[in-house]
C-alpha cells in the first residue's frame, strides 16, 4: 500500500477496485443468465454489475467512515464503464454522454432498489424495469432475483464494514 500511495493510488481506490472486481465476478456467474432469464447482453451484464455494486453501496450507505470508499467505488465503476465503451469502439465524443446516462441510471436504480428492499417500493417491478428491461421475464425469475437481492443484502449486513472498506467483500452464490 505504501508504494500505491507513493505512485498516486490512494488506499480507498485500491480497495474499491478489489470490491468492484468481486462485484463484476459475481455479476458474471452463468446461472443468472442461463437459469434465471437475465439477458446475456451488454445491457443485461451492465444491469448485473450495477445491481451488485448497489448492494455494496447499500450496505455502507449510512456510515460516514465509508464515504470516501463509496465515492472511490463509484469512480472505479464508471472508469471501468468508460474503458469498456472505448474498447468497444464508441467514439470519444459520445463516451462521456453514455457514461453520464449510466450514472443517472445508477441513481434511479439505487432509489428503486432501496425502496424495494425497505418494503416501501416494489422490488419486483424495479427488477422488471431495470434488470429485465429489454426482455419479458418469467414471474419465477423475478421472484428469484428479488429473493437473491434480499438474501445478499442480509449477508452483506453481517459483514464488517471495515473489511469491505478494506477491499474484501463476499457474495453468496445464486
Amino acid at each position: 500500500m505504501a508504494f500505491a500511495r507513493l505512485f498516486g493510488h490512494p488506499p480507498e481506490k485500491i480497495a474499491a477496485a478489489a470490491v468492484h472486481r468481486a462485484a463484476v465476478d459475481q455479476a458474471r456467474l452463468v446461472p443468472f443468465y442461463a437459469e434465471h432469464g437475465v439477458p446475456d447482453t451488454l445491457d443485461g451484464r451492465f444491469e448485473m454489475i450495477i445491481l451488485h455494486t448497489f448492494l455494496v453501496l447499500h450496505r455502507l450507505r449510512s456510515l460516514p467512515e465509508a464515504q470516501k470508499f463509496s465515492q472511490a467505488l463509484y469512480d472505479v465503476l464508471f472508469g471501468d464503464m468508460d474503458r469498456a465503451l472505448r474498447e468497444m469502439g464508441t467514439g470519444d465524443l459520445s463516451v462521456g454522454k453514455q457514461v453520464r446516462r449510466m450514472a443517472q441510471g445508477l441513481a434511479g436504480r439505487t432509489r428503486a432498489y432501496q425502496d424495494g428492499l425497505a418494503g416501501t417500493g416494489d422490488l419486483i417491478e424495479a427488477l422488471r424495469r431495470n434488470l429485465y428491461g429489454t426482455v419479458t421475464p418469467r414471474d419465477e425469475d423475478l421472484g428469484f432475483m428479488a429473493a437473491y437481492m434480499t438474501r445478499q443484502a442480509a449477508l452483506l449486513a453481517t459483514q464488517d464494514a471495515a473489511t469491505i472498506i478494506g477491499g474484501t467483500v463476499a457474495f453468496a452464490g445464486p
